[in-house]
């Protein structure tokens, strides 16, 4: 008896330790983990556009995912007054309206990060205009920016203007990744790359040019135009292309130019695309001082010179007009090319429209995806109605915005159909949308994930006591000795039953 008691006591003993030891060191491990996760880093992008200037603030988890920043937007904010190339005459008065934003920023990343933080500025094609009319201007609001934030705390990496293509590229990268087509996670919570999962192309309507990006069918016959893209570890080849002046205010000022170069009475000018009885005066630096419409200035060209338009609300003339923008013949019946003698393949596949192209279809009450004829037909009521009408329609009434809605939805028309080549079956598959979740769709999402490739990750993720294959080892083994400890107790008590059970038998067979 004291032979099997000696055993059972051992086998307890080692069930319990390794019982212990397994909580212990898991505990232990998980603790250590979490103190020593290196936490959140913050990066600060300005989208510097042609007609405003948008600030955002980006964090991401410092341990990284294949090189690349698991990127999220926590704030957003619009800087007051114009876009930055409007400050050609006066550079030094952009500090004023950035410091609003900028001192919000500044309460929203904890100080010990700030210097650690780096700022980015991008600038698109109001600045890519600027510099192509007057370089000096340009580089001034450039240094002016660089001046600006030098004194505040956080770690300034430049203002640049970025390129056409790579607006287009960086738009294309954002809303791919708010869509979860690079990134997704799997049961255990850990990111993963989906599986055989499609891209979508994206539509970005700016103030001075457009964007059209996808992946084409056959991205080795378009090898000119696509670029290369390494994000999470994977190669993307992308076609994109950027409209110069075909941003939505450009193309208005090329529509009003042509106007009144048609009009005979230069003192009353009809616009077909304004509402009913919508009366305005602008200058004829407003709309012929843009290197856009330099090729419309009349011979005897005063910047001072005022200009009234009468809005008559003719959706059909709107549309005839608006075709004059586009230069079709330069294709000659080629295939893959729309207008203005570019190089496209077919578009392919699903498309996010943001921007622009968002906020035109918002203002004609529809969202989402829906059919051309909706569209054609919500357009032509909308483009219908007069001035007074229009004030009761809208959700949010702002006279230079509402004035322009009828000529957007006509330009939006032209760009996709007629430019881009949708038709009633793939229209649908364009989603006009503003956001995904908490976060904008724009190019400056994209830029940050691009630029988080550049920075450093984290020395060691976290300092574990124990290397994950010891950890998972001493486990295995912890968890098998208890295993047989146990079962070896079973095992005792199953023959200690059965010694109890012999003596009871013989004891019967002695009293017969």
């Amino acid at each position: 008896r004291m032979l099997t008691r000696t055993p059972s006591v051992v086998a307890q003993v080692f069930l319990l330790l390794s019982i212990v030891l397994v909580i212990a060191i898991a505990v232990i491990q998980i603790n250590q983990q979490q103190s020593l996760s290196p936490g959140l880093k913050y990066g600060i992008v300005l989208d510097a556009g042609s007609s405003r200037t948008t600030v955002y603030v980006y964090e991401w988890p410092a341990e990284k995912e294949n090189n690349t920043g698991v990127v999220s937007q926590t704030f957003k904010c619009n800087v007051k007054g114009p876009g930055i190339s409007s400050y050609e005459s006066s550079p030094e008065a952009l500090a004023k309206p950035l410091d609003d934003c900028m001192n919000k920023v500044k309460e929203r990343i904890p100080a010990h990060l700030h210097k650690n933080t780096s700022v980015y500025l991008g600038a698109t094609a109001g600045m890519r205009l600027l510099r192509l009319q007057n370089e000096s201007a340009a580089n001034e609001v450039l240094a002016s920016i660089q001046n600006y934030f030098r004194a505040q705390p956080f770690e300034f990496r430049g203002a640049q203007i970025i390129t056409g293509p790579e607006e287009g590229v960086y738009g294309w990268i954002t809303a791919n990744y708010l869509m979860g087509n690079f990134l997704e996670r799997n049961l255990w919570r850990t990111w993963v790359h989906p599986y055989r999962k499609e891209t979508t192309g994206a539509l970005d309507l700016g103030g001075a040019s457009t964007q059209i990006s996808f992946i084409p069918e056959d991205p080795e016959e378009h090898f000119n135009s696509t670029l290369q893209v390494k994000l999470y570890g994977y190669n993307y080849n992308v076609y994109t292309h950027s409209y110069q002046c075909y941003g939505r205010d450009e193309a208005e000022k090329r529509l009003l130019a042509l106007l009144l170069q048609r009009s005979n009475a230069s003192a009353k000018v009809d616009n077909p695309c304004y509402p009913q009885n919508y009366n305005t005066t602008l200058t004829m630096k407003y709309f012929f001082g843009s290197l856009c419409t330099q090729s419309l200035r009349p011979a005897n060209y005063y910047p001072n010179q005022p200009v009234k338009f009468h809005g008559t609300g003719d959706p059909g003339l709107c549309r005839e007009m608006v075709s004059l923008l586009f230069n079709f013949t330069a294709c000659r019946e080629r295939k893959d090319c729309p207008f203005n003698g570019i190089h496209q393949p077919k578009a392919k596949g699903n498309f996010v429209a943001f921007s622009g192209f968002y906020y035109t279809i918002n203002a004609l009450n529809l969202s989402g995806r829906f059919s051309l004829d909706d569209f054609n037909s919500r357009m032509w009521f909308f483009c219908s109605q007069s001035w007074t009408q229009l004030q009761f329609m809208l959700p949010k009434f702002e006279e230079i915005y509402a004035r322009s809605y009828c000529f957007s939805a006509n330009f939006i028309y032209y760009l996709l159909v007629h430019g881009y080549n949708f038709n009633a079956e793939t229209w649908p598959q364009i989603h006009f949308q503003k956001e995904v979740g908490n976060s904008s769709i724009g190019w400056s999402l994209g830029y940050m994930l691009s630029l988080t490739n550049m920075i450093p990750a984290e020395g060691k993720l976290i300092q574990l006591p124990l290397k994950p294959s010891l950890f998972a080892g001493l486990l295995i083994f912890l968890t098998a000795t208890a295993l047989l400890c146990l079962l070896f107790l079973v095992y005792l008590c199953i023959v200690s039953h059965h010694r109890k059970d012999i003596p009871r038998v013989e004891h019967v067979f002695i009293a017969e």
